[in-house]
């Protein structure tokens, strides 16, 4: 790819996560722009076309892949047609980004991953916490031996049922096809691959999984333990019909330790025998900004993105273990 000019991306599926936290990022972003976009439905595709300044739209997702003045691909679809879409991707010789999950399965994480890199082509895949200053900051304090030596992660994330899942209407993030662990393919997958980014690469991993209100047809509660590969330890419990909303995630180390959220916009805070600090780090407006930036400074010759098809398999990984698929 010539590094001098503007990379123009395609965007396959422009539904809510391409409307704030996304899709303005890769138009934002010096040295690339959004060419063209695609949904089935041609009046809500022109619809956002128009809405976000976009000079061309398509329902047909092989035409704009086939587009020649399309560079690069982002797939901002449900989980269960992001293989179809990357493969072809990959066969068109089309740098790409894929949406968390990278897919329902590890294996097609891995089909996808090796049709990339057989290609010699990049892969990157929208886990953008790994680009937040926020958490940027833990990653700090963890190198900077502000707790000492590293112990122990651990995390719980509970939420209430949600109207939708009392009503029984259909949802593709509980429809088992899709995403076999409901809400944990969903959320859960962000807080693991962080982990990894924090601590290193896991190991070994067991996990239990369940469906307890049998709302829908995915699972709903979950709880594992695990160990990186430098011997960190990690536990996590995750349940999506508790009464309340509870993110608490925990880095204990030999002299303190450090607690954060995964999705609120709370304080980080940093214990240690000297004092506790409490740290606000703000989101950008649209929370893939860094994400996208480092893809063009990676796709510039400028530097390497945290979130690649590797990393991303390697966190499948984990989830299916979680969930005994694997």
């Amino acid at each position: 790819m010539d590094t001098d000019k503007i990379i123009r991306w395609g965007i396959i599926g422009c539904g809510n996560v391409t409307e704030k936290k996304s899709g303005p990022a890769y138009y934002k972003t010096k040295g690339f722009e959004v060419a063209a976009v695609m949904r089935r439905d041609k009046d809500k595709a022109k619809d956002y076309a128009q809405r976000h300044g976009i000079r061309k739209y398509y329902t047909d997702a092989d035409a704009l892949i086939r587009d020649g003045e399309i560079d690069a691909i982002y797939i901002a679809t449900p989980p269960d047609t992001h293989k179809y879409y990357a493969l072809k991707t990959a066969q068109a010789g089309k740098p790409c980004c894929i949406e968390k999950p990278m897919a329902p399965s590890h294996a097609d994480c891995l089909d996808i991953q090796r049709a990339f890199e057989n290609a010699g082509i990049p892969l990157f895949v929208a886990y953008y916490r790994r680009s937040l200053p926020r958490f940027t900051q833990v990653k700090n304090w963890l190198h900077g031996n502000r707790i000492g030596e590293v112990r122990h992660i651990s995390w719980h994330l509970s939420k209430p049922a949600t109207p939708q899942d009392l009503s029984g209407e259909y949802n593709w993030r509980t429809d088992r096809e899709i995403a076999p662990g409901g809400y944990f393919d969903d959320l859960a997958s962000h807080g693991l691959d962080l982990f990894t980014f924090l601590l290193g690469d896991i190991s070994d991993v067991h996990g239990i999984s369940t469906n307890q209100q049998g709302l829908y047809q995915a699972k709903d509660a979950m709880t594992a333990c695990w160990i990186h590969e430098n011997g960190i330890t990690g536990s996590g419990s995750w349940n999506f019909g508790s009464h309340t909303r509870t993110d608490r995630v925990e880095i204990s180390g030999s002299l303190g330790s450090i607690t954060f959220s995964v999705f609120e916009e709370a304080p980080l805070t940093l214990l240690t025998q000297e004092s506790t600090q409490e740290l606000f780090v703000d989101n950008p407006e649209h929370i893939q900004l860094h994400h996208v930036e480092n893809m063009q400074r990676q796709l510039s010759g400028a530097g390497i993105h945290p979130s690649t098809g590797s990393t991303a398999v390697h966190t499948a990984w984990i989830m299916d273990k979680i969930l005994g698929t694997l």
